[in-house]
């Protein structure tokens, strides 16, 4: 299993991506009522995606605390991203729902932002070092 020491841009890519993701998260669940109602998005969609991204947030917060990371844990957080993304737009252009202007403008905000930060945690991955190998000889 690759292990690598997380780079300051993972790291920061990681938490800013914690930080975004825990926010709207709490905002879409605590708020999908009055969310829904100025985005035109249903309200249970916007509150099980909010409760989605709140341990996902507290995941990747962690992760970006740790000292070594395995290369797998990352990555899958990048494929994670992208397909958020991919399933926003999907979402956004498949007629399953029928938003408002803004709320064409939230979801598709989210699935730039998400992709850029899969492109941040790719980036800063690549720039990750490997962990030193302990051996206990």
């Amino acid at each position: 299993m690759s292990q690598s020491r997380p780079s300051a841009f993972l790291r920061f890519a990681l938490m800013a991506d914690a930080i975004a993701s825990g926010a709207t998260g709490l905002a879409m669940a605590l708020f999908s009522g009055a969310l829904s109602g100025l985005l035109k998005v249903p309200a249970p969609l916007l509150f099980y995606a909010g409760l989605i991204l709140v341990p996902y947030a507290a995941a990747i917060a962690y992760m970006s605390r740790r000292e070594v990371l395995p290369r797998w844990a990352v990555f899958a957080v990048i494929v994670c991203n992208v397909l958020w993304a991919i399933d926003c737009v999907i979402l956004t252009f498949s007629g399953w729902i029928a938003p408002n202007a803004l709320g064409y403008a939230f979801i598709l905000m989210q699935a730039l932002v998400v992709f850029a930060f899969a492109e941040m945690q790719y980036v800063g991955l690549r720039r990750s070092g490997p962990a030193a190998n302990r051996s206990l000889a």
